[in-house]
């Protein structure tokens, strides 16, 4: 709580900081850009009550729309104090604790400033001045300063609360701000000409005209919240599955989210964008979903070593959750990636036997993940391995089971040590319920199960 207090100081002490900048280079002060203030704020104030919960625990809204407007209007101090009171007014009738009104209040002043200085230092000047014009002729004017405004608020708003959530959750600020915000980001910055509208309705129209903009705004509110819900409706049923697949092997608890995890950390050390680590992300946690099946459920519970019938069984399981996967349209890309996760870069994997490129890159990044996590879990006829012993054994069988270029890459980038880091509390096996069963017991198969590492 401590630190999560300090960065709360330290956003605010920012805000204070570019709000006198913001102050020193426009310190005029205008009837008319304190009633448009006050009119937008006002807007903004029934926007940000209509938010919506993201995942991550930050509150969404639309409420950048008018607060960006108010800039777009009265690119001075004013428009600063406005948005920090109507922020503040905001978090008082929600009734939050002290350093989160003033962390929202100060956030939002602090992004409202750094817009402001970038628009005034691309030479934009307040729409109630230029308003009167054809819209063309303030369209040509504005547009790129208007551009790096709206880029600049939304860039600092989401920065400034992933990182307060970082660090309470003690996770990466780019992770926070992928999971919460990277979704949203194009609709953020296709709102421009909301912002615009609004704006020029206020300028040419007065209070009247920013008004005829509420229902379209609160569509597209709707809009944003319908596309979140339907992101994490979509990323629950996956869990669901995965979880009511790892029900059926104690072993298994965790093991699919686990992998998923360190696939996004391989993909990022191999240096894939972040569409392709978070579809590879996907792959890997539903790599195992084909377990489903009734015809897995006894030998998955099986306390003894497999026959060879059972392990032929057991080699099936990727083609069953490819054909699982398949079902989902939009799933389909993925569908390769989770067939071929066995296959092994000599060609002696299954369930095609496919080697070197012709394995998806996916594939041979999830091999290494699943691997991996059978190497740093503990079993009862011996210890997780270290990070010395996972290093050796990824360069014993390099060329051989894996890909050496992906090997190469993993082993000098710094998110192979992040591997190693302690995995979140649903991630991790009880040790209690540990037990060897399906593809692990067979002693054949990987050259790493062979050594008694499970990939599963």
């Amino acid at each position: 709580m401590n630190r999560v207090r300090i960065y709360v100081s330290a956003v605010v002490a920012a805000a204070l900081i570019t709000g006198i900048a913001v102050y020193s280079i426009a310190p005029g002060l205008d009837v008319r850009f304190v009633w448009a203030a006050l009119w937008l704020s006002g807007i903004s104030v029934g926007a940000m009550l209509l938010g919506y919960q993201l995942p991550g625990g930050a509150l969404g809204s639309i409420g950048f729309i008018p607060v960006v407007a108010t800039a777009l209007l009265v690119p001075n101090w004013i428009a600063v104090a406005a948005v920090a009171c109507s922020n503040l007014l905001t978090e008082f009738v929600t009734k939050k604790e002290w350093f989160k009104r003033a962390f929202n209040g100060a956030q939002v002043a602090l992004s409202t400033a750094l817009a402001i200085l970038v628009y005034r230092g691309l030479g934009g000047r307040s729409l109630l001045d230029i308003g009167a014009q054809p819209v063309p002729d303030i369209v040509t004017e504005i547009w790129l300063p208007l551009l790096a405004m709206v880029f600049t608020f939304v860039a600092a708003n989401t920065l400034a609360v992933s990182g307060a959530i970082a660090i309470d959750e003690r996770k990466s600020v780019i992770r926070v701000w992928r999971h919460n915000h990277l979704g949203a980001i194009v609709y953020d910055l296709f709102a421009s000409p909301a912002v615009f509208l609004l704006a020029w309705l206020y300028a040419r129209f007065g209070p009247a005209g920013a008004a005829l903009l509420t229902l379209p705004l609160l569509g597209v509110r709707q809009l944003y919240k319908t596309n979140r819900q339907l992101e994490n409706v979509n990323q629950e049923l996956l869990e669901l599955m995965v979880k009511a697949i790892e029900a059926r092997d104690p072993y298994t608890s965790g093991h699919s989210r686990r992998v998923a995890h360190y696939s996004r950390l391989i993909a990022r050390a191999v240096g894939l964008n972040s569409k392709q680590i978070e579809r590879i992300g996907v792959a890997a946690l539903l790599h195992d979903v084909g377990k489903i099946h009734e015809v897995y459920a006894p030998i998955l519970q099986k306390p003894d070593k497999l026959t060879a019938d059972e392990w032929a069984i057991m080699q099936t399981h990727p083609i069953k959750s490819a054909d699982l996967v398949s079902t989902v349209s939009q799933l389909r890309d993925i569908v390769g990636a989770v067939r071929h996760h066995h296959e092994n870069w000599d060609g002696n994997g299954y369930p095609d036997g496919l080697a070197g490129d012709a394995i998806p890159l996916a594939s041979r990044i999830i091999l290494f993940a699943d691997t991996i996590d059978a190497m740093t879990t503990d079993r009862p006829y011996r210890k997780a391995m270290t990070e010395a012993q996972v290093r050796a054994e990824l360069l014993k069988h390099k060329g051989k089971q894996f890909d050496p270029a992906v090997c190469e890459s993993l082993l000098a980038s710094p998110m192979f040590g992040l591997l190693f880091s302690p995995a979140p509390r649903e991630m991790t096996p009880d040790p209690a319920t540990v037990t060897e069963s399906g593809d692990r017991r067979q002693g054949k198969g990987k050259a790493s199960e062979r050594l008694a590492v499970r990939a599963s």
